[in-house]
């Protein structure tokens, strides 16, 4: 039976759609599927079931993971599993060819000679082969650790080129290129395997030490060869665009790379120390997907007044705590909860860390003078509604976002401050006047972020009197039971942690708190004032993770230090 007939007797497609559909294939010399998924008259998935059907052959959609094999695809370059649209999988007990379009059944017998065993075509759609094929490679076999084996047993005598100059280089073609190239993108790639934000490259007098940084701490890897340093420092400022030949002074550069078609922008900066240049790289995953405000970690009591903040129609709100806490990630899941149809939104970065849908994103340029202070000002002839300034790092830029929260719009930003409280004495120590930071400033959030306990294998353990008294006085209430959870350590984790939650500290700006910011109050009376007013402090909120097994008290301690938990 034809895929037409398919369709239209099964009901998928009415009998005048597909019609216009064959003479529009007919016309166009192009596949009736392809016409038909184009035009919106069938969904791709059912186009693909009706073409396996006419066949006689099986499909797959979705293409689930346990399909995907990597040993099979461990000699088998990925541009010609892109280019002839066919990839080897395991359906069923059988290996299979799975294609993305009926077409490339004539790939099935070439890829057979090329993987020496017999292959059983499997249709799917053409996205979810592209999904499928960037999933398989993204885990195949191979790590930077085995190319740095390798090339300390053919001995190293010289350094590898430093390799071109290129746009988004995609990381699955890890085996092409100079060793060094090999080197750095199969780097990346066991970086982000690992989830990891930032990658370490420091130089010794002996020894290159490699770290990544995963959910908050630093785990060491293989260490690339000395003899590699210079290649590899060289391949990297290509890649960021920086100038190789200075070596004398820190330099900061972006590159870009893809995973398929994700892209990933690296942050690269480099500093002169006493063995070399000292290189970091902080990965930016522009599609990583956005967290919402019900899955950073904050109470349903948190929740609701911070939505009632966000639902202000002017005033500046705060988002502090140190570098690397979450307070990006807070802001973006704030502007998810605001109107995008409605409201004139425009944030400021430095950089931008992911796309946002419906927003007007800044990227701040210090190399041509565009500050956050400079861009505010032009920003605010953009009649916003809704502005997120990256960072208040100076005086020009906190008046210039105070203002403008008096002046009807509703102004987002963060500040590096200890805690809630902190904020506001910070504030005042740069310079604002207290009258302007009282009638403006409509709430604080303070946040770090935790580890998470492993659920396969934490442990529970029982505290005792002395370990309850020890924890200060809001320990009792927040151990009713005296139970709490240990880490363990598994495959599935790391020194039994997977993962990181936040813990938050929101100061609502009451007319109490405002009259003590207005009057110069100090950090101990403002944050009295605020847990007058029901805030709950950051050690608090640490415990009551502990209390539920999310996080362990070792965790809450390493992120928060010593403080009292009521």
């Amino acid at each position: 039976m034809r895929l037409a007939a398919i369709l239209v007797e099964s009901g998928r497609v009415p009998a005048d759609r597909m019609a216009e559909a064959e003479r529009a294939s007919a016309a166009s010399g192009r596949p009736l599927g392809e016409v038909l998924v184009e035009t919106g008259a069938a969904p791709a998935e059912a186009v693909a079931a009706a073409e396996a059907r006419a066949r006689g052959l099986a499909s797959l959609v979705p293409v689930p993971d346990e399909a995907l094999d990597s040993d099979l695809i461990a000699s088998l370059p990925v541009e010609w599993a892109r280019l002839h649209r066919a990839l080897p999988i395991r359906h069923g007990d059988r290996t299979a060819a799975l294609l993305g379009r009926i077409e490339a059944l004539d790939a099935v017998e070439d890829l057979a000679v090329l993987l020496g065993r017999d292959l059983v075509p499997v249709l799917t759609t053409p996205a979810e082969l592209d999904g499928a094929i960037e999933r398989c490679y993204f885990h195949r076999k191979g790590t930077a650790g085995d190319l740095v084996r390798e090339f300390e047993r053919s001995g190293g005598e010289s350094a590898p080129p430093a390799g071109a100059a290129s746009g988004a280089e995609d990381l699955l073609r890890a085996a092409d290129g100079a060793p060094v190239t090999q080197f750095v993108n199969l780097m990346l790639l066991d970086a982000l395997r690992a989830r990891a934000s930032d990658i370490h490259i420091e130089p010794f007098e002996d020894r290159l030490r490699l770290r990544f940084r995963v959910d908050g701490l630093l785990y060491e890897q293989a260490s690339p060869p000395k003899p590699l340093e210079a290649a590899l420092t060289s391949r990297l400022k290509v890649m960021a665009r920086m100038d190789i030949a200075e070596r004398r002074l820190p330099q900061d550069g972006m590159a870009r790379v893809r995973i398929g078609a994700r892209e990933i922008d690296i942050r690269v900066s480099t500093v002169p120390v006493a063995e070399g240049e000292r290189i970091v790289l902080r990965l930016l995953n522009r599609d990583s997907a956005l967290l919402s405000l019900g899955d950073l970690g904050m109470d349903a009591g948190e929740i609701a007044a911070f939505r009632a903040l966000l639902a202000e129609p002017q005033g500046i709100l705060l988002v502090t705590g140190p570098t690397g806490s979450g307070k990006t990630t807070t802001l973006y899941a704030a502007l998810q909860e605001l109107d995008t149809k409605r409201l004139n939104i425009l944030t400021i970065e430095d950089p931008i860390e992911y796309r946002l849908p419906s927003i007007s994103q800044m990227q701040v340029n210090p190399k041509i003078d565009l500050t956050f202070a400079r861009l505010l000002r032009h920003v605010l002839r953009q009649d916003p509604d809704v502005v997120l300034v990256g960072e208040t790092r100076d005086l020009e830029t906190a008046e210039i976002a105070i203002r403008a929260s008096l002046t009807g719009h509703l102004v987002f930003t963060t500040l590096h401050t200890n805690d809630a409280a902190g904020a506001a004495v910070r504030l005042a120590d740069m310079g604002v006047e207290p009258y302007l930071l009282s009638a403006s400033l409509k709430g604080v959030l303070a946040q770090r972020l935790v580890r998470c306990l492993c659920t396969a294998c934490r442990v529970e353990r029982r505290l005792g009197p002395d370990d309850l008294a020890g924890l200060g006085p809001g320990a009792a209430r927040a151990f009713p039971e005296g139970r709490h959870w240990v880490p363990a350590g598994c495959p599935q984790c790391l020194d039994g942690y997977r993962g990181r939650i936040g813990l938050y500290e929101l100061l609502v700006v009451t007319p109490g708190v405002a009259v003590s910011i207005r009057n110069r109050a100090g950090l101990e009376v403002l944050r009295s004032a605020a847990v007058g007013a029901g805030m709950r402090t950051l050690h608090s909120a640490g415990l009551a993770k502990a209390a539920a097994g999310v996080t362990s008290l070792a965790e809450v301690a390493r992120a928060l230090g010593r403080g009292d938990a009521a």
